[in-house]
């Protein structure tokens, strides 16, 4: 594993999606998410990333590849760093998630074995995705990974020792970033 990681969250996704749970859907990013991008890359740039991996997305690819272009390498898709997979809730708002489930998305971390968001991967399965994403990443001094809010709230859990409990709790800003 690198020395360094740069975890960056992608910046705000367009507005029609904000109250949407979007998981692994590719929504573009925002006004406000697309203005951020040229200030983000430069402060990641100054960190001087010999790797740059993102998750394949839209989102993630926005800042991966000015960032590459600006350092002179080749940004890795790496679809192992999507976000968790929501299943049919993908796209569908959370108040209508709500509506409709009640206190059972509180599953995600009560049962982090057994329940699976609108049929899609349990907080356990996605933890281990993470990791095995962990596992495939360049042997280099830094990297800089560009990628969703739940997928770094695994590798700061993971860091940290922290329990998959607490996830909710690691999940960075949207167009942050944070170093380990």
């Amino acid at each position: 594993m690198a020395c360094r990681l740069i975890l960056v969250r992608h910046p705000p996704v367009n507005l029609a999606w904000q109250k949407r749970c979007y998981g692994q859907s590719d929504p573009g990013l925002s006004r406000a998410g697309q203005a951020m991008i040229g200030p983000l890359v430069s402060q990641i740039a100054a960190r001087k990333p010999a790797a740059i991996v993102h998750s394949d997305l839209v989102r993630t690819r926005a800042i991966a590849l000015p960032l590459a272009r600006k350092l002179g390498i080749a940004a890795i898709a790496e679809p192992l760093w999507r976000e968790r997979d929501f299943g049919t809730w993908e796209g569908r708002y959370w108040q209508a998630i709500y509506r409709q489930t009640g206190n059972a998305m509180d599953g995600m971390i009560d049962a982090p074995d057994k329940f699976r968001p609108g049929g899609g991967e349990t907080t356990a399965e996605f933890a281990k995705r993470i990791e095995q994403a962990m596992a495939a990443l360049p042997d280099v001094q830094s990297i800089a990974i560009i990628a969703h809010g739940g997928s770094i709230a695994c590798v700061r859990a993971r860091h940290g020792g922290a329990p998959l409990s607490q996830l909710g709790e690691l999940i960075p800003p949207a167009g942050s970033y944070t170093i380990l």
